[in-house]
């Protein structure tokens, strides 16, 4: 799995004075929870670009000092007025500890219903595991290949015995559905039968003599 490197300064004061005086040198604040204790840290906005500016799930080398720290990125704040990185959460990776992760989610291969002219429509872009530090990965693959047209692929369906998986299980993670022009070959197919053949029996009908009446005055 890809990482990240960040050399960061440790930070021995809190509160707002020294933010902005962090910030107005360039520097974002932030911190690292998890393990043994609390790390306060500062680094250059910049090195946090190629970990925030990707879809992709990766972890983060922090080095502060003679210490490094492997951690993934929890949560981002940024500024309400000026949309500028305010602050950063990291969760320290401890081995024999779980800990709770939102990793993409990867189609592979292609959905038979789509070969049969169907459209497909993914519903979720990621998922939220409970795992351990050493069975995350950059990605979970989700295999569309025996998807029918008008079927889902569940959060339910997606097994990993390493993984737990925290969505709903019965929300879709994709399907396949029918196109506007799949709709109207159908209903070529299926319609109603040409009028001429319906109006065979009727006419039948009309053709059909009526019964004699008996004569007036005539005896049984």
């Amino acid at each position: 799995m890809k990482t990240i490197t960040i050399e960061g300064q440790l930070r021995t004061e809190t509160g707002k004075k020294v933010t902005r005086r962090l910030r107005s040198q360039g520097l974002v604040p932030g911190v690292i929870y998890g393990g043994a204790k609390e790390i306060n840290f500062a680094a250059p906005v910049l090195a946090f670009k190629s970990l925030l500016y990707t879809p992709d799930f990766q972890l983060a080398e922090i080095k502060v000092g003679a210490d490094s720290y492997r951690c993934i990125l929890k949560d981002v704040q940024l500024n309400k007025v000026t949309d500028e990185l305010a602050h950063l959460d990291f969760l320290q990776l401890v081995e024999d500890k779980k800990l709770i992760a939102t990793i993409p989610i990867k189609f592979t291969g292609v959905a038979v219903g789509v070969k049969g002219g169907g459209k497909l429509e993914t519903k979720m872009k990621t998922l939220r595991v409970k795992t351990y530090p050493k069975f995350l990965r950059e990605n979970i693959e989700v295999d569309l290949t025996n998807l029918e047209l008008n079927e889902n692929i569940r959060v339910e369906d997606v097994k990993d015995e390493n993984l737990e998986i925290l969505n709903s299980p019965r929300i879709p993670i994709a399907s396949v559905v029918m196109t506007r022009l799949l709709k109207q070959e159908e209903a070529t197919t299926t319609g109603p039968a040409p009028a001429a053949a319906t109006a065979t029996a009727p006419a039948a009908a009309a053709a059909k003599p009526a019964a004699a009446k008996p004569a007036a005055g005539s005896k049984k």
